[in-house]
């Protein structure tokens, strides 16, 4: 390390030029690299989706999920299968260990899925099997909304997926609230009767009339002619013309006993903008592509085509991601820049303009070397990754502010620039190389942080481990080289001269001001280091025992606020999509009246969405103004919440859209067992439990809602008697219902193929309709009636079952204020009074819950790890298990400022944010302690006696050691404060989301750091004398400090 400290001093030039062109390269690097909001977290789920029209959940759960079950069940690496039995749907969710390799696991998912294709009935519809990528989300919603038909609507969209998909940083433009188009032929049950037509007879001639009837080529003495045979339909008329039965030279046509029209299928859900009817386009972007060029593209495409749509139609883009992505750079460009200036400032007036400049250089020169690493590896910008540069600043320039400040001591003895800070480097660079290790040390078992939590924070230790060697290189290299040409000999005034031969002589009496302040507390607490530690060890304990009282508790993740509220709209019965809307655009018309609303979303569904509540029946998806024109989130939705308190028959519940990983409603509880008979007792009991509960809100599980559906129930004995089937008898039905399809063509104007249903008119739609209509036999027709009968039964709700078992949940949300995790504990201590085991029921709560416990275990072993690997390096280079110890205590006292700093803030101890916080700060407070043991030791080795040998380590480390520790605690100061000073724009402001993120894990490292700095600089050194003194006993020096 010497050589290459030598070389570099030796070839400045070279130097300068490697270090201009990395400046260059990392400043393209920080334009180019592609910028995303939240990191692209891979997702270790697969989805297995089966349809099959009209299937009931029960059968559904027989006849598609048994046979799947059976051959997913024996995958390597499953952690986890959820079914869930819906009406027309199977959907199997399989979640897998993190470190299985998806795209292997997604291979034999499908492999499995095929061998069991055989066992699934033949009108089930080819299974999907489907990779859940987070990379995959949309990153923006494009909205067409505006009072033109349908028609025109879809066309508009349709012309514009082409032109935004054919963009090169754009994956897929997926449509949505489109219906679905058909080819709808309509049937006149009387002349149906008439001519004695049976739905499979009308079946078959479509089938056996609309048909691709290749041919080849006719050769012979003749010559060589091709031969066709159009068969394929192509349009309506072709359908129309299709004979359904000859009697004698009589031709029955299609037209005789139907019209045909292309429409849509029936609507299972709406979509409004601003209460008007809407189409959306959800637009994802590339892996690895720039998320503000892309969305700026998408913009200017929308731009380029507008003025050619039909008259009244608007587009609008909501949940634009470039634009956090913006703020976010712009807020981490300020929050650089001032962390920037306050160091340089710092530096400045402790140690000189060119050591400011030198010091200010290593900032930006780390960044950019980091951000260049970044790309190398194929990783993205995203807030993790911005909010690890920002805590980095103060923790950047530790080394460089130690080398330089040696050096100007060396000036001051009069050597010369070159050779000043060649010793500098040199004495410098172990304790800077281990101070810099032990810091890695404790980022890097974070980089194996399992699940989607550590997918999300993997950054951030990626990101300082970074830009951290680049400091080193910075301190030992790039610094001394520039500190070498820059500077000159002398130039000291005599006073500056004094104090800093008077640290080295140990002359204390010529020490003035603060330094001298300093040392006359520490001599006294040298005097008494037992008393000193008792002190310390008495503050840590009250300090427990204080923040148990007062503290406010635990969480898994920090409580932001958003720019995006979600409006959820519930109502029971067995409503029409009509009247659904009806409701759902009261609640709709409340919102219309709230200011610090700006977009409106509003989707109807026919049937609830899967994973959310079982009767809801809209959602309404809320943009809100800037943070700065409005009030909190939180405020916006409890006022929606209490407009729609008066309109009945509806339950509104609000939430905002949460960030980080997804964890779904604050409490959720999982019930099992092997019957849902057993489970619905105690899940019962359970509710009544959640709704004495004041705290809690959102109160629901899903169990099937009180509602009638209609069964049809076949004789099968009967209607062997007059030559009917369960199989035809369905097929009329089906006309009543949806319709029945009986083929499919492709017309000329679209891509895609249209189905042929067969349908009664909309008048012949009803109940009374369902056992009303003959069906035609070999005896003739029969009327239905005689061998099929309808009765109301409860309805039956989707059946979910978790590995093989039967689940139902339990969830709710708690009112602000209440602390989530304690909430679950109260709620686990009353519900153990319930039977059970006797049951045979599994209650486990599930959600961040669940999380909280992994990451915590996580963390903890993290943790251990960490303190090893930096005990090791102690070791290593001191060779000394009391002083490695020694050093390590900091990181205990640095607890109390942890809890001190969080309770001043008002903040819970986050398990991801503070959690990381005491981590990172294990391995950034033991650094002043490495560079005052070091410098105790060389003084020892010439012989000082070891109270001497402590009072110089402390005056002369007094001014590197705060300076290090303020730059950090400064640097993090606008993100304990939640401050944005934009200095560009001439713009401040407190409390923006962005900074919200980071309040805790910033916190957490502040206090720390300040708590365990100034207790580092009292009771090491007593520490450090304990031992000696008993081992070489020494009179305790006179009290005679002056003031200088």
């Amino acid at each position: 390390m010497y050589a290459l400290i030598d070389a570099a001093l030796s070839r400045a030039r070279t130097v300068m030029m490697v270090f201009v062109l990395v400046m260059l390269v990392g400043l393209s690097v920080l334009v180019s690299i592609p910028k995303e909001s939240s990191p692209d977290v891979t997702v270790p789920f697969v989805y297995v989706s089966v349809a099959h029209d009209g299937i009931s959940p029960e059968d559904a759960d027989t006849l598609l999920y048994k046979p799947l079950e059976r051959e997913l069940r024996g995958l390597d690496g499953l952690k986890e299968m959820v079914s869930t039995a819906t009406t027309g749907h199977l959907s199997i969710v399989l979640e897998f260990y993190t470190d299985v390799d998806i795209d292997q696991a997604l291979l034999d998912v499908r492999q499995k899925v095929d061998d069991a294709r055989g066992d699934l009935p033949e009108d089930s519809h080819e299974p999907r099997v489907l990779e859940i990528n987070v990379a995959l989300f949309p990153v923006a919603v494009v909205t067409l909304s505006g009072d033109v038909s349908e028609t025109e609507l879809y066309a508009v969209a349709n012309d514009l997926q082409d032109r935004l998909e054919a963009l090169p940083g754009v994956l897929e433009a997926a449509i949505k609230g489109k219906r679905e188009e058909i080819a709808e032929i309509v049937v006149d049950p009387v002349r149906m009767d008439n001519y004695q037509l049976s739905m499979a007879e009308l079946s078959s001639l479509v089938a056996n009339n609309s048909s691709l009837v290749a041919s080849e080529d006719l050769q012979n003495e003749a010559g060589r002619f091709s031969i066709k045979i159009p068969g394929l339909v192509e349009n309506i008329s072709d359908i129309l013309d299709m004979p359904v039965k000859v009697s004698g030279d009589q031709v029955v046509l299609f037209r005789d006993i139907a019209v045909g029209r292309l429409a849509y299928k029936d609507r299972d859900s709406s979509a409004r903008i601003n209460g008007r009817p809407a189409v959306t386009l959800e637009i994802k972007k590339r892996i690895g592509s720039n998320i503000i060029d892309t969305i700026s593209q998408v913009r200017d495409v929308i731009d380029s085509v507008k003025p050619y749509w039909p008259a009244g139609i608007e587009a609008s883009i909501i949940q634009d991601e470039s634009s956090e992505i913006k703020s976010m750079l712009n807020d981490l460009f300020n929050n650089v820049l001032v962390a920037t200036l306050m160091v340089i400032i710092l530096v400045l007036g402790s140690l000189g303009i060119r050591n400011s400049i030198l010091v200010g250089l290593a900032i930006p020169g780390a960044f950019l070397m980091g951000l260049i690493w970044l790309s190398l590896t194929g990783n993205t910008m995203n807030m993790v990754v911005l909010f690890a540069l920002i805590l980095s600043v103060g923790m950047l320039v530790d080394g460089a502010i130690v080398v330089t400040e040696y050096a100007d001591r060396r000036l001051a003895d009069g050597a010369t620039p070159k050779q000043a800070y060649a010793d500098a480097a040199k004495r410098m660079a172990w304790p800077i190389t281990a101070s810099t290790a032990t810091t890695l040390a404790v980022f890097l078992p974070l980089l194996f942080w399992p699940g989607t939590t550590g997918d999300f924070m993997k950054y951030l230790p990626l990101t300082l481990l970074y830009t951290l060697t680049a400091s080193l290189i910075m301190a030992l290299i790039v610094v001394p080289t520039l500190g070498s040409i820059i500077s000159r000999s002398g130039g000291y005034e005599d006073n500056t001269i004094a104090r800093l031969k008077a640290a080295e002589r140990g002359d204390f009496d010529h020490i003035g001001g603060f330094t001298g302040g300093y040392v006359r507390v520490l001599r006294a607490a040298l005097n008494r280091p037992l008393m000193v530690l008792f002190l310390c060890l008495l503050t840590l304990v009250v300090s427990f025992v204080f923040y148990g009282k007062h503290g406010h508790g635990v969480e898994f993740f920090p409580d932001v606020d958003s720019d995006i509220g979600l409006v959820d709209v519930r109502a029971r019965g067995n409503l029409s999509i009509q009247e659904r809307e009806a409701l759902v655009l009261q609640v709709e018309q409340q919102i219309f009246a709230i200011t610090d609303v700006e977009s409106i979303y509003t989707t109807t569904f026919a049937k609830a969405p899967n994973d959310s509540a079982p009767d809801l029946v809209g959602r309404i998806q809320i943009g809100l103004a800037d943070w700065e024109q409005r009030r909190p989130a939180n405020t916006v939705l409890a006022e929606i919440e209490a407009r729609s308190a008066s309109i009945p028959g509806i339950i509104v519940e609000t939430q905002k859209k949460q960030g980080g990983p997804p964890g779904g409603a604050d409490i959720q509880l999982q019930l099992t067992a092997n019957t849902g008979e057993a489970i619905i007792p105690l899940l019962e009991q359970v509710r009544t439990l959640f709704e004495q509960d004041p705290e809690l809100k959102d109160i629901r599980d899903d169990r099937p809602l009180e509602g009638i559906e209609w069964q049809l129930t076949v004789n099968r004995e009967q209607a062997s008697r007059y030559g009917a089937s369960i199989s035809a008898t369905g097929g009329m039905i089906r006309m009543l219902t949806g319709g029945q399809k009986v083929g499919s063509f492709q017309p000329d104007f679209t891509d895609d193929e249209v189905d042929i249903v067969l349908r009664y008119p909309e008048a012949r739609r009803t109940l009374d309709d369902l056992d009303g209509f003959n069906v035609s036999t070999a005896y003739g027709l029969v009327p239905v009636s005689q061998f099929l009968t309808q009765t109301a039964e409860p309805r039956s709700g989707d059946l979910v079952r978790i590995d093989g078992k039967r689940r139902y949940r339990l969830t709710a949300n708690v009112h602000d204020g209440v602390n989530v995790n304690a909430k679950i504990q109260q709620l686990s201590e009353q519900m153990k009074d319930l039977d059970w085991r006797s049951a045979g029921v599994e209650p486990r709560f599930r959600g961040d819950f669940e999380q909280m416990a992994e990451t915590g275990s996580f963390l903890a072993t993290a943790f251990s790890i960490a303190i090893f690997m930096m005990a090791t390096i102690l070791v290593t280079q001191f060779n000394s298990f009391y002083q490695a110890t020694l050093i390590m205590s900091a990181i205990i006292l640095s607890i109390v400022g942890v809890l001190m700093g969080l309770l001043i803030r008002g903040e819970a101890f986050g398990i991801v944010m503070s959690g990381v916080g005491v981590i990172a700060l294990a391995g950034i407070v033991v650094n002043n302690n490495i560079v005052l043991i070091d410098t105790y030791n060389r003084l020892r080795a010439e012989g000082l006696e070891a109270v001497d040998a402590a009072l110089r380590t402390g005056a002369q480390r007094l001014r590197p050691v705060l300076l290090t520790a303020v730059t950090t605690v400064l640097g993090l100061i606008p993100m304990v404060m939640q401050w944005n000073i934009d200095l560009i724009h001439q713009h401040t402001s407190v409390g923006a989301p962005s900074s919200q993120w980071w309040t805790q894990l910033s916190t957490a490292i502040a206090g720390g750091l300040t708590f365990a700095t100034v207790l580092t600089l009292i009771l090491t050194p007593c520490l450090l004398i304990l031992v000696d003194r008993r081992a070489n006993p020494v009179k305790p020096p006179q009290e005679s400090v002056k003031t200088g």
